[in-house]
């Protein structure tokens, strides 16, 4: 639960929503409060939203869980850089690069150093601009005939006027004479001194050469009245602008702890897919669940482990294994082919166990998964070995013959659909007696079925072709259907069949009976009609052709 509230908290960081990745972070080390990482990620949180205090008491924190982990000294470091802290800052990624040289730590150091010398330089500027926004520079600079001149000058007024906006400029002009003695003026100094070159007698204005030296009062007084009045009154610091750093980031999802263990899972991995390869089983399964054990986080570990256990013969281990996998993969978000082959393995297992319910069951859990061919085939050749085995199993000489008798009295009766629903049982129960399927044939021709009574009439022939009823029951079939040829020529195949001539007179009756009906049936019909009925006859028809091909083509070369 700690790692799912961490992945979210990462993913309301990466939107840059700083409230809502604090208040999941803090869930997360409410259910693992010696997580390190958990608390690095909730210090960049709080960086991001520049709340300083919290981002160091959270990277206090990660530190001292965790002295060893050098993001922990990165986190603190960037808590008192924005807190303006360069000194503390500077100590906390110098006590990192101690644990572990890392670019973070190099890259944050000097980041820091140089925050801290910009700032300095800012501070030493920040007196010489404060000169620049005087009301009155303009004013003394027009009255003084060393300045005046200068302010003739544009490009010079411009550059006074910049300064002015921005008084950081003001550091920059010791490096041009003319502003020397702008700020001369200003400060009421003769700045032009501090340029003159070594043995020079030019004076300040206000001396001449036959006056004696100023006494030291009046000169160095003058500078240091000017300077204690400058300390007396200090300029008001302005406000501190933000401190320019780069974005914090959350520690990726894995810590070096963490890698080590991935990766110490993988070759134990490695060394059980060799030893699957070489089919010992019981060294591949110690290292699936060492691999497992060690990294709990590849669901391959277990459908590995599962596919040994297979292997092997231990299809209930398989089936718990694959099972737990398949829990696991959804605790995690796994790829949905690897909870489609965990199901696949236990439906693979069950079918090994003859459990053809389940198997059929978990190839189709599978396959709502994810849609594979072999999958699919498994699933259909367990169906058919299902419906195989059910009927096998179902098989039952002594229920079939009840069911037959029972169907025999129901068709003496006169109940003839009743006395076709327990020949169906009588079948089911004794698919190889051709007794059910001759006696079902007789019901469905009471039923006017005539389809279905030779087909089972068909059937029961082909299941003993010894079996002279079946012919003569086809016979009887086909006379009510008034295929007459055909009939006839099943009571020929009956005797034929009829070795023991124990069906003689019955086969005489039927064959007798024919012939009567194809007499009655020809008696009074036109030589026309003659025609019209041999030709319905397949074999007569196909025999015939060829004669009237040739009558009509000697019909038309007459015409």
């Amino acid at each position: 639960m700690a790692d799912l509230l961490k992945q979210q908290g990462n993913a309301a960081f990466a939107a840059k929503q700083w409230d809502s990745a604090i208040d999941l972070f803090g869930q997360a080390i409410a259910l693992d409060p010696s997580n390190h990482v958990l608390y690095s990620n909730r210090s960049a949180a709080y960086a991001g939203k520049k709340d300083w205090d919290n981002a160091l008491s959270d990277a206090d924190k990660c530190v001292s869980l965790n002295p060893k982990w050098s993001k922990g000294y990165v986190r603190k470091g960037a808590a008192l850089h924005g807190a303006r802290k360069y000194d503390e800052a500077i100590a906390a990624y110098e006590d990192g690069l101690k644990v572990e040289d890392t670019p973070a730590l190099k890259k944050g150091l000097e980041e820091v150093q140089h925050a801290k010398e910009a700032e300095e330089a800012e501070g030493a500027s920040a007196g010489l601009g404060k000169m620049f926004q005087d009301p009155g520079m303009w004013a003394k600079l027009a009255a003084n005939p060393k300045t005046a001149p200068l302010l003739a000058d544009p490009q010079f007024a411009a550059k006074l006027r910049m300064i002015q906006a921005n008084p950081q400029l003001a550091g920059n002009a010791f490096n041009d004479p003319k502003m020397i003695s702008v700020l001369g003026v200003l400060m009421g100094i003769d700045m032009q001194g501090f340029a003159r070159e070594e043995g020079s007698d030019e004076l300040p204005p206000g001396y001449s050469k036959a006056s004696p030296p100023p006494p030291p009062t009046s000169s160095n007084g003058g500078a240091g009245s000017s300077a204690s009045t400058l300390k007396s009154k200090p300029a008001p610091a302005p406000p501190a602008p933000d401190v320019k750093m780069a974005d914090p980031e959350p520690e990726p999802e894995e810590d070096d702890e963490e890698a080590m263990a991935k990766k110490a899972a993988l070759a134990e991995k490695t060394k059980g897919n060799d030893s699957y390869k070489k089919r010992e089983f019981d060294a591949a399964i110690e290292s699936f669940k060492k691999a497992w054990e060690v990294w709990p986080k590849d669901i391959t570990f277990l459908t590995n482990l599962a596919a040994a256990q297979y292997e092997k013969g231990d299809f209930d281990g398989a089936i718990a294994t694959c099972e737990t996998a398949v829990e696991e993969a959804r605790s995690i978000r796994a790829d949905f082919k690897l909870v489609a082959k965990a199901l696949g393995r236990i439906g693979s297992s069950y079918l090994k166990k003859e459990d053809y319910d389940n198997a059929i069951k978990y190839f189709q859990k599978s396959l709502s998964e994810h849609r594979t061919p072999d999958i699919l085939n498994k699933l259909r050749d367990t169906e058919k070995i299902k419906k195989v085995e059910e009927t096998r199993k179902y098989i039952n000489p002594e229920l079939a013959e009840k069911a037959r008798e029972e169907g025999n009295a129901k068709f003496k009766a006169g109940q003839f659909a009743d006395s076709v629903a327990l020949y169906t049982e009588a079948i089911k129960r004794d698919p190889s007696d051709p007794r059910g399927y001759n006696n079902r044939a007789a019901a469905y021709t009471k039923l006017v079925a005539f389809p279905e009574a030779l087909k089972d009439a068909e059937e029961a022939i082909k299941v003993d072709p010894t079996f002279v009823k079946g012919y003569i029951r086809k016979s009887l079939v086909l006379f009510s259907m008034k295929e007459f040829t055909k009939a006839m020529e099943a009571c020929q195949a009956a005797t034929d069949a009829d070795v023991e001539k124990k069906h003689t007179r019955e086969i005489e009756d039927q064959m007798q009976k024919i012939s009567m009906a194809m007499y009655t049936q020809r008696a009074g019909e036109t030589e026309e009609e003659t025609l019209q009925r041999a030709m319905r006859d397949p074999e007569v028809a196909v025999s015939t052709m060829p004669f009237c091909c040739r009558a009509y083509q000697c019909g038309r070369v007459e015409g």
